[in-house]
């Protein structure tokens, strides 16, 4: 699928909210790239009032032999894949089970991302439901853990399960943690439309990232950040700004609020959540841009790249 862009122009909205209905996703993946990796496994369940209805789970055949590593993390073997369908086969049956659905799930924009490259791919159409993430609800019910992955959150809310990296087993997870956060949503703030409006006053907090100082003394002076200035734009998926920014600190650079020509690297965020996007690009990437062009030293990378960088050894 390299022909596919990442630009999403009509993926759903990411909410918190708190509805009766919903439907919660998880798929299983040959990695983490939408453009590059494959899905191999699609779970969905259907809820309503706090009840399972309906469950969906299906195996998908890739069209080539997954890796090792893949096979150890999910058990998903390729003898399991190769009489499955493939990809094509099965996007019109989560289409048609998740119908026009709020969609639930853990760090639930990897797992848009995917659906929305897929269907665009294979169907020619977009994937629009609006979506709930968990990880964002977890990090403001449970502060203060180390991890917020599924397994972190299930352990921390004292939910009995054994089997994660399978799709249904971690909807299934996924939907216990939702409700019983809900519920204590209702004890700790209030209620869910008190927590949503905390939730907004947090979420547009300015944040002096240039105030942030390194945990270590220890910098590797060829890393790729060591001495460079990081501006981001947009939400990250995999951490909050303020955990990207003191990793960039840690390696040895700095973070700015703003682009300025000292700005070496901007990232690019998911923009879906930014109030402040006019053409499908922030104010600070059109200000890079023009930076770019006047032949400063910047850089305008995604999101993805930049875990590359952080992960260089």
């Amino acid at each position: 699928m390299s022909d596919k862009k990442n630009k999403r122009p009509f993926k759903g909205s990411s909410i918190i909210d708190f509805p009766k209905k919903y439907v919660v996703l998880d798929l299983e993946t040959t990695g983490l790239s939408p453009e590059w990796d494959s899905i191999i496994e699609i779970g969905a369940i259907k809820v309503e009032d706090n009840i399972i209805t309906d469950t969906f789970q299906q195996l998908i055949n890739p069209g080539f032999e997954i890796s090792d590593f893949i096979q150890n993390f999910t058990g998903i073997t390729n003898e399991m894949l190769i009489s499955q369908p493939s990809v094509s086969e099965v996007l019109p049956d989560v289409e048609s089970f998740a119908e026009n659905s709020i969609i639930i799930g853990h760090n639930v924009n990897f797992d848009i991302n995917f659906l929305y490259d897929n269907f665009v791919y294979y169907m020619g159409k977009p994937f629009t439901n609006g979506f709930i993430d968990t990880m964002r609800i977890s990090k403001k019910v449970l502060p203060g853990l180390d991890h917020y992955r599924l397994i972190d959150i299930v352990y921390e809310l004292g939910i009995e399960g054994s089997e994660f990296h399978r799709s249904l087993s971690d909807c299934e997870y996924t939907y216990k943690c939702y409700e019983t956060m809900k519920a204590l949503i209702e004890v700790d703030f209030g209620g869910t439309e008190q927590f949503k409006k905390q939730f907004r006053n947090n979420y547009y907090e300015k944040l002096d990232l240039t105030s942030l100082r390194p945990n270590t003394e220890n910098f590797d002076p060829s890393h790729p950040l060591f001495n460079k200035v990081c501006v981001f734009t947009g939400t990250l998926e995999k951490f909050s700004r303020q955990q990207a920014a003191q990793i960039v600190v840690d390696f040895g650079g700095n973070c700015g609020n703003s682009v300025t020509k000292k700005t070496n690297f901007l990232i690019l965020g998911n923009n879906e959540y930014c109030s402040r996007i006019k053409d499908g690009k922030s104010t600070k990437q059109k200000k890079a841009e023009e930076y770019k062009l006047k032949g400063q030293d910047i850089e305008i990378i995604p999101e993805n790249v930049f875990y590359d960088m952080i992960n260089e050894q």
